[in-house]
């Protein structure tokens, strides 16, 4: 059985075009393989809260106190959905060419040390370490402008995908794949094409990786 976990980050609840677009994901999915559990993270509706100095504090306080682990309950919870996931599925919306701040939000909680990832400086200039490992992450996002793909007119000031993909590593992602909607704001035939597009994509990649040997193997 392979595991997924499913983070929607879109403020929208309706009309949203990444909640669409992961709907069609996963229901190719489903149409192949009913038995595969999939959890779903909503940060667009219920936001995790920003880290604060409490909860800083708290990771690095010993494991027996009881007022860190109450601080890092929620934070346990989601990193533990993280560790059980072979892939992780993040629909998201560019806001203001970045993350939507749910999203960051959701980052911060799950990346923590000594549970996603280790800090030695014997290491070098190279102290973090990921714990887990062997996850593919799949990006499935909308933005309102164009070309934010390497070599296009706006990848300087695309800072969604590869922002994702750098934190991803120290969720123990080795395998990136993104689908992307483009021209929201424009709304013409290029937009209508973009969605047509990507929707054909998602459905491929769900197909895809259903048929790697990896996830094969997971879900016997």
């Amino acid at each position: 059985m392979t595991e997924i976990l499913r983070i929607d980050a879109s403020a929208r609840q309706k009309r949203s075009l990444s909640r669409a677009l992961a709907d069609e994901f996963f229901a190719t999915w489903r149409a192949c393989s009913r038995q595969d559990r999939i959890t779903i993270r909503d940060v667009g509706q219920s936001p995790p809260p920003p880290i604060s100095e409490n909860w800083i504090a708290a990771a690095f306080s010993r494991e027996d106190d009881d007022n860190a682990q109450a601080a890092l309950a929620l934070s346990d919870d989601l990193i533990d959905e993280v560790s059980r996931a072979d892939i992780i599925v993040i629909a998201t919306p560019m806001y203001n060419y970045g993350m939507p701040s749910a999203l960051k939000a959701w980052f911060d909680q799950v990346i923590r040390v000594n549970r996603t990832f280790t800090f030695d400086l014997d290491r070098g200039d190279h102290p973090l370490e990921p714990i887990l490992g062997g996850k593919t992450l799949v990006i499935l996002s909308v933005s309102g402008e164009f070309g934010f793909g390497q070599g296009g007119v706006n990848e300087i000031a695309n800072h969604l995908v590869p922002h994702i993909a750098t934190c991803s590593k120290y969720l123990g992602v080795e395998n990136i794949h993104h689908v992307g909607i483009e021209y929201q704001e424009f709304g013409d035939a290029r937009h209508r094409a973009s969605v047509k597009a990507a929707h054909a994509a998602a459905r491929d990649l769900a197909g895809t990786l259903q048929d790697q040997p990896a996830i094969e193997g997971q879900a016997e």
